[in-house]
């Protein structure tokens, strides 16, 4: 097979370090769009959700300029390690980040607002610490939804483009993902290797979501049914 593995690995390597990251840093964002009464909240779920219907290049056009030499950020980490953050791994793996944030953030925030405030409120009246309560009875009661975000996140990562394209380039070890690999080989016309690297792609992507959302289902049968027990 005319796979490139290495193409491969670093966009698996990618996928699990986003998935990683938005994992904690999604949860906050999601707790604070389940609980917050803010009366402008919506201006901050619209931010959140923006990358699902704004076009990758453009998102990937703005994190370039963002990281850049001429950014506050791209001189500051220039200075910090001699090299900008465009076209390295740690660039695509924000820009990934900020493409990724809606589909971990989003199921999360359902989560997290499907538990039942009497639960809450009984937690808080035992004497438990918000940060208690947080981990000891809304983290369990939307473990569905934490699976969902994250196998979401990790499957959405495996497959862009867009963003890949424009802050990574196509820089073989560096930032050469599967997608870029297989732009590579429909451009010369090589349609057998683009086909194997695709099925793989799409087998592999398939399978994550299978096990993951079988997990799911699993955890949310457990769930109410320990809860009804415990009734």
């Amino acid at each position: 097979m005319a796979i490139d593995w290495q193409a491969f690995w670093l966009t698996l390597r990618l996928a699990i370090t986003v998935s990683a990251i938005l994992l904690v840093l999604g949860l906050p964002i999601a707790y604070w769009i389940a609980f917050s009464r803010w009366r402008w909240k919506f201006l901050v779920e619209a931010v959140v959700a923006l990358p699902i219907v704004l076009p990758p290049t453009v998102l990937g056009f703005y994190v370039l300029v963002a990281l850049g030499p001429r950014s506050p950020l791209g001189r500051w980490w220039n200075t910090l390690s001699g090299h900008t953050l465009a076209f390295t791994f740690g660039g695509l793996a924000i820009g990934s980040i900020l493409y990724s944030l809606p589909f971990a953030v989003q199921p999360c925030a359902a989560s997290f607002a499907g538990v039942d405030r009497r639960l809450i409120a009984a937690a808080t009246t035992l004497g438990a610490s918000p940060l208690r309560t947080f981990f000891r009875v809304i983290v369990p009661l939307s473990i569905p939804g934490l699976i969902t975000g994250a196998a979401l996140s990790f499957a959405h990562t495996m497959g862009e483009f867009g963003v890949v394209l424009m802050v990574g380039g196509n820089i073989p070890g560096v930032t050469r993902t599967v997608s870029i690999d297989i732009f590579d080989r429909v451009q010369a016309s090589d349609y057998a290797a683009a086909n194997e690297t695709a099925l793989v792609l799409l087998a592999f992507s398939f399978g994550v979501l299978a096990l993951v959302y079988g997990l799911n289902r699993k955890a949310w049968v457990i769930g109410p049914k320990t809860i009804e027990s415990n009734n």
